[in-house]
């Protein structure tokens, strides 16, 4: 078993608060989804987690598997088995993304690396996501659909095998059938290698097909209630003010 801790978090960047003494533990196995409004931390959250340096962590530690991530750059805590489903996936001209796929891997795998196995694995996942072939050629994301990037990030995901994924809102951008594509795919990958997953999303309708066990609702820098997938339900219908207004009258 693998665990991530936040214990006590305070992020900010040019000078704002962004996360205000945030605490939370993922243990693989387990799905946790964070739901908010824009500007309530969420992105941060994932950011700090995975080692953005234009956010600086003034108080609190982050651990992996009892490891202190504070001072590790990106690439370690990748190698740890952190991965990081971003929101707003980045063009990479010059680099193909089979090319990139294969020197992430080899630099993982070592002597290990079977050059014949990637490639089996590469093309049935691609395969899997429904995705053209062509784009294992052609730069990272270079010329890619919003819905083309966000799978072309379960692709990364599925090869590099990672224990802890954390999903920054990676269904934005996606259409009705991509929704689904990328939804069962993340949640067989998490069955079937007993992940961790932290989900941030805004909308139901992804957690139609990535169950969660906790979900955390989360504005001003913090957690201000946590509960099961019922929890879901009660935005939808009310909406996140509604239930900081329910926890100010009862304090």
């Amino acid at each position: 078993m693998h665990t991530l801790i936040l214990k006590n978090v305070t992020v900010k960047i040019e000078d704002k608060i962004i996360l205000d003494d945030f605490s939370l533990s993922v243990k693989t196995g387990e799905i946790h989804a964070i739901m908010g409004p824009n500007g309530a931390g969420k992105s941060t959250l994932s950011k700090v987690i995975m080692g953005d340096p234009h956010y600086e962590l003034i108080s609190g530690d982050i651990y992996f598997d009892n490891q202190n991530l504070k001072d590790l750059t990106v690439d370690e805590r990748a190698r740890l088995g952190i991965f990081l489903g971003m929101q707003m996936p980045q063009e990479i001209p010059g680099l193909s993304n089979a090319d990139f796929l294969r020197n992430a891997i080899h630099q993982k795998e070592g002597y290990s690396f079977k050059l014949m196995s990637f490639i089996k694995e590469l093309n049935s996942t691609c395969e899997q996501l429904k995705m053209n072939k062509e784009m294992i050629h052609r730069g990272v994301n270079v010329g890619f659909s919003g819905g083309e990037r966000k799978k072309n990030e379960i692709l990364q995901m599925y090869l590099l095998k990672p224990s802890m994924i954390l999903l920054d809102e990676i269904d934005s951008g996606l259409d009705v059938d991509s929704l689904k594509i990328v939804g069962e795919n993340v949640m067989e990958y998490y069955q079937k290698q007993e992940a961790g997953i932290l989900l941030i999303t805004h909308y139901q309708r992804l957690l139609d097909y990535i169950k969660p066990d906790f979900v955390h609702i989360m504005m001003h820098g913090k957690i201000i209630k946590s509960g099961t997938g019922e929890l879901v339900s009660e935005v939808e219908k009310n909406g996140y003010e509604a239930i900081l207004k329910e926890l100010e009258n009862h304090e």
